[in-house]
């Protein structure tokens, strides 16, 4: 198998994982270094490895992310012990088009103006690396690691984790 293979099995499999999760804690890193999360709802998560987002144009995060264009995202959906995190770097964009394409009537709650308000923007991640942890969601399954765990002295297997360079 060639590394491009290779790259494009490991992309799909890490959308198939986050394509139902519709929350992302996103970081960004202020000009003094430090950094800030926030929930932002995932708008598209694409083949080509791209992540879209609504943003407000004007916000904080828009700022953060002129000055320094490296971002993180960490979604989680505890009930399937699914959790990931995506490191990527973001772009700040003005494209009406893409904002037809991605606009929902819940937009309108953030942009009382619609699809053309004056502060709608769209932030763009393009997936650099990944890793996930992918625990057995049967409670069984996992009462029985920690069991077999305790009575053997061997670390529980927790699941599948994996990182991913693309």
């Amino acid at each position: 198998m060639n590394n491009d293979q290779n790259t494009q099995e490991n992309l799909e499999k890490l959308i198939d994982k986050i394509k139902d999760v519709k929350i992302a804690m996103m970081t960004t890193a202020e000009s003094d270094g430090s950094l800030r999360s926030r929930p932002m709802q995932t708008q598209q998560v694409k083949a080509d490895g791209n992540l879209w987002f609504f943003t407000g144009y004007e916000s904080g995060k828009s700022h953060e992310i002129e000055e320094d264009f490296h971002v993180n995202l960490s979604y989680a959906e505890p009930s399937d012990n699914l959790y990931v995190s995506v490191s990527g770097r973001a772009r700040l964009l003005r494209d009406q088009q893409k904002i037809d394409e991605l606009w929902t009537s819940d937009m309108k709650a953030w942009f009382p103006g619609g699809k053309e308000d004056s502060n709608i923007g769209l932030i763009k991640v393009t997936i650099d690396k990944a890793e996930y942890w992918d625990t057995p969601n049967n409670t069984l399954v996992t009462l029985y690691g920690m069991a077999k765990s305790a009575l053997t002295g061997e670390p529980a297997k927790g699941g599948e984790n994996k990182k991913m360079n693309l």
